[in-house]
């Protein structure tokens, strides 16, 4: 973990308000292992001085890159952000997704954002498999032509129908889950809303299979001293106790994360 001013370098929309902002950050991208985040001071703000936490989309060659909505005061502000500008990070942070088990078959699950935060889970990975991505319409599925490009088959739902099968994500799940063979064993990797999350980890459950999960919480300090990002986690007593989801997350193993009803 490092703070470095990151000079940006690319900023363009992608589709349906979701930005690409490429930044030089030599300091930083190096060290970045799939599934963690950068925290980002965003500049001409005036008072709202807390960071933002973005997962990292790709990092190599000294740059690293981030995927955004323009949904709130502090990313309506950085739509106007012009190469050549300087942002004050911290990162990498945050423990990211493990490499799949050799005997496994990976297969990511995804909602919105979460397209982005899984493609170096997916570069990284030693086998190619199954990519599902959900969003409420097709401008909400992001990265589809990049995984492809990895050599990843990738299974689309919209709630809407405009793209893929009409429905949730957990939809074209449940149909691969039902046809592969037995002798295809599924780890999961999932990044999207907590109820998708779940209902991930639910079919994990049900089949004897792992599955990671990169747990969203509303984050503050980024770095594990506020304590407001905490996640219930199981312990080997049968209770639980707080994990930091910036800290000792934002994955976990779904079988340790407690679900809030």
């Amino acid at each position: 973990m490092q703070l470095e001013e990151a000079r940006i370098v690319q900023h363009t929309e992608v589709q349906g308000g979701y930005r690409l902002l490429v930044m030089d950050a030599p300091g930083i991208a190096p060290q970045v292992k799939p599934g963690q985040f950068v925290h980002l001071k965003v500049p001409h703000l005036g008072e709202a001085l807390l960071r933002r936490p973005f997962s990292i989309f790709k990092a190599g060659e000294g740059r690293l890159s981030i995927l955004y909505k323009s949904i709130g005061q502090g990313t309506n502000t950085m739509k106007y952000l012009q190469p050549g500008e300087s942002l004050d990070l911290i990162g990498p942070l945050g423990n990211g997704f493990p490499i799949p088990a050799e005997d496994t078959l990976p297969a990511l699950v995804a909602g919105g954002y979460g397209m982005a935060a899984l493609y170096l889970a997916a570069r990284t990975a030693p086998v190619r498999g199954l990519a599902f991505f959900g969003g409420r319409k097709s401008d909400d599925i992001l990265c589809v032509d990049e995984f492809e490009a990895l050599g990843w088959e990738v299974r689309i739902a919209t709630d809407d129908g405009t793209r893929g099968k009409k429905g949730l994500v957990t939809a074209v799940l449940d149909e691969w889950i039902g046809q592969k063979g037995p002798a295809v064993v599924p780890e999961f990797f999932a990044c999207g809303p907590n109820p998708m999350l779940k209902a991930v980890a639910d079919r994990a459950a049900a089949g004897g299979w792992k599955a990671w999960v990169s747990v969203d919480r509303n984050m503050c300090c980024g770095v594990g001293a506020c304590l407001t990002c905490v996640q219930k986690i199981r312990t080997p007593d049968g209770g639980w106790t707080w994990h930091r989801v910036c800290r000792e997350g934002p994955v976990f193993e779904s079988r340790e994360v407690v679900w809030d009803e």
